[in-house]
């Protein structure tokens, strides 16, 4: 049996460009896992192996290794930081156990860096932080400790100081030994010499040393007292102090180099070790019911409990599809069958591998602790939870953000239509918040994701690995609708044609929701006027009208239903009445009750360099944008905007135009808002004109 107290299930996750990749590069070599560093400017590191990962420089789907440091094992997931593929990090932070938060030292805590230090926090997750880059011009270690304090209002524990800044950076001092290291060749990771604090930081690593064991022995009654009483802890003793804090999320032990000079990645491999937990220690993850309440359970790791399994990560490549699953409890063999809880069928496991990237090792068997992708599983979708069929449970199931973005497309010559269908089904498998409609009336193919990126992507992948050439259409935006005014109206329906009839007879009232709670549905009926079996065919049917708004055809978002009274007849009424009702009863009140158009607003955060910043602002401002913030830092000024997406299609052209290419822009989904009367008359305009199309 495998010792669990040596693994480590460790993701790397930051903001775009802030060395996740070239981080994980340097780890692979530093544990003899790779022989050759490969660089993301180079496109041939290891874990960026899809050809639009390569020549774009960037991460677009997390990819998973395994290696070993000091006889413990590592699994590894590299995570991508462009905020289109956040899907990508929430669902690799929701099986690991503990995460490295990369920052660039000149760049501190940006927009990505926030969403998902806040999907960490939801996970629970235990990190550390690896301040990278500070070889860089205006990079700046006590500036990102304390952007971490400030932004991300968490505790940040200093394990090492810089010696050293920008292009004078040659090594870290640890404030736990109080000794140096200084690499002399940065593309060696090896040539590292450990030697004593330099004299000019001496006062300074007295300083932050302090710090350090004050905070760490407060985790501890028994050490804190000695400490109180003026006995120094030993290195032993603080380390077990930290260890406890990090995985209870009281702080974050940080530390600081330069992943692409191979500067500081030692230290880091040592305090995933020595800190982050291991998946004995984690918090068990929660059994719910089908229906997903919990259940009380919970999945133990314990390669002797019944299996609990939880599937993260749909991969197809050209052996078949890749089902990526972390194992909580017991152990799965090769031709085992397992429980599918989401589908009540079993499916059989055909083999177990090991990923190293897109390379894989052949396994006979997997236990609780282990990630390893299973080939075979047919019907296993992202979320799904495969158990023991004798000892059944679902774990709790990941959820997903809608799209706020679609396009139409379609195959350029005719043949392509089949081809074109088959490869978005596995696209879709691979990726949760990528979806595909047909439109009932024009027969379009519609893809919807989560930024323009995103879908760009999506077509090249079409056109490259599935071979399918496709014409794209414009943009198109996700609007909602929503009521402003409440109103109570009755509805009767009768119908009779001989023989037995249908006849429903519904009072309502209609009224806007709470935001974001999407419909709610409450019954005042007393004395059997309505009989309690049909209030479900008058809530699901309420529900199902839903899907399309009468204003432009949108969906209908935060809506609340009240069934106030109503009348039935004993031998014409129906459940498939009070659907029709109800439907009916829709149609003709939503309008009377203030409908308005809602348009996706976003989060926007702009960099520029101080030159472009009025011309950026003026910009936004144009775009109906509403500026919240402007930072300015060491190489430029950030800008804090909410802009409705429908103003920002092809902005990052713009903004290069504007800035001479060196502005950057993040941009991620925030909440809905009422459109200007101007838009909201356009968009119902476009969408009557579609109709007679039709």
């Amino acid at each position: 049996m495998k010792d669990l107290s040596t693994y480590r299930n460790i993701g790397i996750f930051a903001h775009v460009d802030a060395g996740k990749t070239t981080t994980t590069e340097r780890i692979l070599k530093l544990t003899g896992k790779i022989h050759k560093i490969g660089e993301v400017h180079d496109g041939e590191t290891t874990t960026d192996f899809m050809d639009q990962e390569r020549e774009r420089g960037i991460t677009i789907q997390s990819a998973a290794t395994s290696c070993e440091w000091n006889k413990h094992r590592l699994n590894i997931i590299d995570t991508p930081g462009h905020v289109d593929f956040t899907i990508e990090v929430y669902r690799s932070l929701k099986v690991l156990d503990g995460g490295i938060g990369v920052f660039c030292g000149s760049g501190g805590v940006e927009p990505q860096s926030e969403t998902n230090w806040r999907y960490a926090n939801d996970s629970e997750v235990a990190r550390i932080i690896f301040v990278n880059k500070l070889d860089r011009i205006g990079a700046d270690f006590y500036m990102v400790v304390k952007q971490v304090e400030e932004i991300l209002a968490a505790k940040p524990v200093v394990m090492v100081l810089p010696i050293g800044v920008e292009e004078k950076f040659v090594g870290v001092v640890d404030l736990l030994t109080e000794k140096s290291w200084v690499w002399s060749d940065s593309s060696d990771p090896m040539s590292y010499t450990i030697g004593d604090v330099p004299e000019d930081m001496k006062e300074q690593v007295a300083e932050w040393r302090e710090k350090l064991v004050e905070t760490a022995v407060e985790q501890d009654d028994t050490i804190l007292e000695a400490y109180l009483d003026g006995k120094t802890p030993s290195v032993a003793d603080l380390k077990r102090c930290i260890r406890k804090g990090t995985i209870a999320l009281n702080f974050f032990p940080t530390y600081c180099g330069s992943a692409f000079k191979n500067k500081g990645i030692q230290n880091i491999l040592d305090g995933v070790i020595d800190y982050l937990p291991n998946p004995t220690e984690v918090t068990p993850q929660p059994e719910v019911d089908l229906e997903g309440n919990p259940t009380g359970g919970f999945a133990i790791v314990d390669p002797d409990k019944p299996l609990r399994a939880l599937a993260f990560k749909i991969m197809d490549d050209r052996y078949g599809a890749l089902t990526f699953t972390r194992i909580y409890s017991g152990r799965i063999e090769k031709g085992d069958s397992v429980l599918n809880t989401f589908t009540g069928k079993t499916e059989r496991i055909g083999r177990i591998v090991e990923m190293h990237a897109d390379s894989r090792a052949e396994l006979d068997s997997a236990q609780a602790g282990d990630i390893v992708a299973l080939l075979g599983m047919k019907m296993t979708r992202t979320g799904h939870t495969l158990a023991d069929p004798d000892h059944p449970a679902t774990l709790e199931p990941m959820v997903f953000p809608d799209p706020v973005i679609s396009i139409a497309i379609s195959p350029k010559d005719k043949a392509g239509n089949e081809k074109m269908s088959v490869a978005l089904n596995k696209m879709v498998q691979e990726d949760p918040s990528f979806h595909v409609a047909t439109d009932e009336d024009s027969g379009e193919t519609i893809i919807k994701g989560m930024g323009e990126l995103h879908l760009d992507i999506k077509v090249d992948i079409l056109r490259r690995t599935h071979h399918v050439d496709v014409e794209m259409g414009k943009p198109q935006v996700a609007y909602r609708e929503t009521i402003t005014r409440q109103i109570s109206d009755t509805y009767t329906h009768k119908k009779q044609s001989g023989g037995s009839g249908q006849y429903a007879k519904i009072e309502y009232e209609i009224e806007p929701a709470e935001p974001n709670v999407g419909y709610v549905f409450e019954s005042k009926v007393t004395g059997g006027n309505v009989p309690r079996e049909y209030w479900s065919a008058v809530e699901k049917a309420f529900k199902s009208c839903m899907v399309e708004g009468t204003m432009a055809g949108y969906p209908l978002l935060d809506v609340k239903f009240t069934l106030m009274d109503g009348a039935f007849h004993a031998v014409d009424s129906s459940a498939l009445a009070f659907e029709i009702a109800t439907k009916a009863a829709y149609r003709q009140s939503i309008p009377k009750a203030g409908p308005q158009l809602l348009e996706p607003i976003m989060k926007v955060d702009v960099f520029s360099p101080d030159d472009n910043v009025g011309d950026v602002i003026g910009d936004l401002n144009r775009r109906r944008g509403m500026i919240k913030s402007q930072d300015a830092g060491p190489t430029g000024v950030r800008v804090k905007a909410n802009a409705p997406l429908a103003d920002m299609f092809g902005y990052i052209g713009h903004l290069r135009t504007l800035t001479s290419g060196r502005g950057q822009f993040s941009m991620e989904f925030s909440h809905y808002a009422a459109c200007p009367q101007n838009v909201s008359d356009q968009v119902i305009k476009e969408a009557a004109e579609r109709k007679a199309k039709k």
